[in-house]
């Protein structure tokens, strides 16, 4: 694995605090989870998470959205679209999700992370601090995909203003093993967010 960013801070320990997550479960009636939504630009990754997210705040759910636009517009501001950059993207991402998710939070994190590699590190992440993690699949084929083209993103990518683009001159690195799988060029977005739901029961996430 690629270490993206060189620990500079040294004499630097970990200060645990005398509230748990378990606490903080009971606080909420629910624990934390990161539900990761990785799939091409346009299949559906922000419909999905903000439909979901709606069905949680109905059950009485705390949960939070990152977004990948929102996100670059905040604290990634100063990263581009290289292979590199989207590593250090998505590193950051996974590990302001863990924070979240050990809040007791259930974290809707939306990001095209076409590299399976980077994927993996955030799931290694959540995986060392004990909390749950649950890779979300948002599967569309690119003929779909770019058709919708909600942000004209295709074309410009098609007409060569875009450089890199996932899914036309980059790679798109599908999960070989997801805990959902969805398919949002088949499925409802009702049966899509029941299907998430459902999911969450099952592991204990939610009742």
């Amino acid at each position: 694995m690629t270490e993206v960013v060189e620990r500079k801070a040294t004499n630097v320990h970990w200060h645990d605090g005398e509230v748990t997550r378990g606490d903080r479960a009971a606080m909420l009636g629910h624990k934390g989870v990161t539900l990761w939504f990785t799939g091409l630009s346009g299949s559906g990754k922000s419909t999905v998470a903000v439909a979901v997210e709606k069905a949680l705040a109905a059950r009485g759910v705390l949960s939070y959205r990152l977004d990948g636009d929102n996100i670059r517009l905040g604290i990634n501001s100063n990263l581009g679209f290289s292979a590199e950059d989207r590593q250090e993207n998505i590193r950051r991402v996974g590990e302001i999700s863990k924070l979240f998710a050990d809040t007791g939070v259930v974290v809707l994190s939306s990001f095209i992370s076409p590299y399976a590699e980077d994927r993996a590190m955030v799931r290694k992440v959540h995986e060392e601090g004990d909390l749950p993690f649950m890779e979300v699949f948002i599967d569309c084929s690119l003929e779909a995909a770019e058709e919708r083209d909600p942000k004209g993103l295709y074309k410009k990518a098609r007409a060569g203003e875009i450089r890199g683009f996932t899914g036309i001159d980059d790679p798109y690195e599908a999960p070989a093993n997801p805990e959902l799988h969805l398919r949002t060029d088949q499925m409802t977005l009702e049966d899509e967010v029941d299907a998430v739901i459902k999911s969450l029961q099952a592991r204990g996430i939610i009742v």
